[in-house]
């Protein structure tokens, strides 16, 4: 008899932290690995966040908080909201998770039964398809090209949905390529969503400060489906607070409420000095904040400096990301090459062969729905993504 359900068997681990994780063990061997696998900003939490959460402490804020968040907590949030995005909201809307990956996971259990819909635009981030087959739905991918920017058409999220639809989830600025929806292409998504009843949109929007090009959109300002918008968002990216482990929703008063029932099961209220620290996040205006701008600066820095370097070796087809941290080209012109041992056939091998090879940690782009592409992330030093891409790009040319 099989000990471990069917459920957990058939659950895919966490591709991107597979990679880091094997990146971790060749360095423990000594080997000298660059990883660009990591979704993680390597600055620091801002001196005033911090402050904010040692004050929590000496205030002696260590009991269990309410389970959807501090009240303070979830006013800053509806403040952010409408600061930043120009979105109404109550306290009653949002719920605070112990990261966006658990407020993500809690939107899928509350909307989604067995054999409903997801509809989720390829490439996605790598654990949407499992979230999803955890409550049981079926993914429906829509695959975009690299040359439309990796974005969804109106047109073919009509052909996608049936009447078994129930969801759309999808992530901008984007894990993994970096692109970001405008309003004009939101809006022209709003309205094929309006005309579907019971279709609800799931808008990951972690990325939110890192944005290269202006303000950023949210698909929630549109009137005719703002009812029907969850809107997804922490502080792990935007303020460098990947540890603090906080994420939250702004949904419809019925979605929140069924989240925080969720969470009351699972988790109950997340870390009540990392709430404090939050407040203060919150507060912090991003187009004012020294911290968030310099930070962004230095991220487009380090994005302009790997996209020449990218586009220098040959066969790759690069795009400029608009936000996020994260290349995603194409490498298929790469397949079917080999060197020694290696025969190239897909993004895992590809993957592997740099690992191995060059001492390079990035991710397969089959974790995020499309083989022809590998991700990788510039959330490290320039020095270090010269040297990772002077290796990348040597290894590449010995394939033949």
């Amino acid at each position: 008899m099989e000990i471990l359900s069917n459920r957990i068997l058939n659950m895919a681990e966490s591709e991107t932290l597979a990679m880091t994780a094997k990146a971790r063990e060749l360095k423990a061997q000594g080997k000298d690995v660059i990883s660009l696998s990591i979704g993680e900003p390597d600055f620091n939490t801002p001196e005033v966040v911090k402050d904010a959460a040692k004050k929590a402490i000496d205030d002696n804020f260590t009991h269990y908080p309410p389970v959807p968040g501090y009240p303070d907590l979830r006013e800053a949030i509806c403040t952010k909201f409408k600061r930043d995005n120009n979105l109404d909201f109550k306290p009653e809307q949002i719920v605070v998770s112990t990261g966006a990956k658990q407020s993500i996971y809690q939107v899928v259990q509350c909307l989604v039964n067995p054999g409903d819909e997801v509809i989720i635009p390829t490439p996605f981030w790598v654990s949407y398809k499992e979230i999803v087959r955890v409550a049981e739905g079926k993914c429906v991918y829509v695959k975009t090209k690299l040359e439309n920017d990796f974005k969804v058409t109106p047109q073919q999220l009509e052909e996608a949905i049936t009447p078994r639809t129930k969801l759309i989830m999808f992530s901008s600025p984007s894990n993994p390529t970096g692109m970001l929806y405008t309003k004009d292409e939101l809006r022209a998504i709003a309205d094929v969503v309006a005309k579907h009843d019971n279709v609800f949109v799931m808008a990951d929007e972690i990325y939110e400060h890192i944005n290269f090009v202006g303000g950023h959109e949210s698909i929630a300002q549109f009137e005719n489906v703002r009812d029907r918008v969850i809107t997804v968002n922490g502080v792990a990216k935007g303020f460098a607070m990947t540890g603090w482990r906080i994420g939250f929703i702004a949904a419809p008063t019925v979605i929140a409420k069924a989240c925080n029932k969720l969470q009351g099961q699972v988790t109950s209220a997340t870390c009540s000095i990392a709430q404090k620290a939050t407040v203060c996040a919150m507060l912090l205006d991003p187009k004012s904040s020294k911290d968030i701008i310099d930070m962004r600066n230095i991220f487009m820095q380090r994005r302009d400096m790997v996209y020449k370097l990218l586009c220098d070796i040959p066969g790759l087809k690069v795009r400029l990301p608009q936000g996020a941290f994260y290349f995603f080209p194409d490498v298929s012109s790469y397949y079917g090459k080999s060197h020694g041992e290696y025969k190239i056939n897909n993004s895992t091998d590809l993957a592997m062969y740099l690992l191995n090879e060059a001492n390079v940690a990035t991710v397969m782009g089959s974790a995020f729905g499309d083989d022809s592409c590998i991700r990788l992330s510039y959330a490290t030093s320039e020095d270090l993504l010269r040297e990772a891409l002077r290796r990348i790009k040597e290894a590449l040319l010995r394939l033949n």
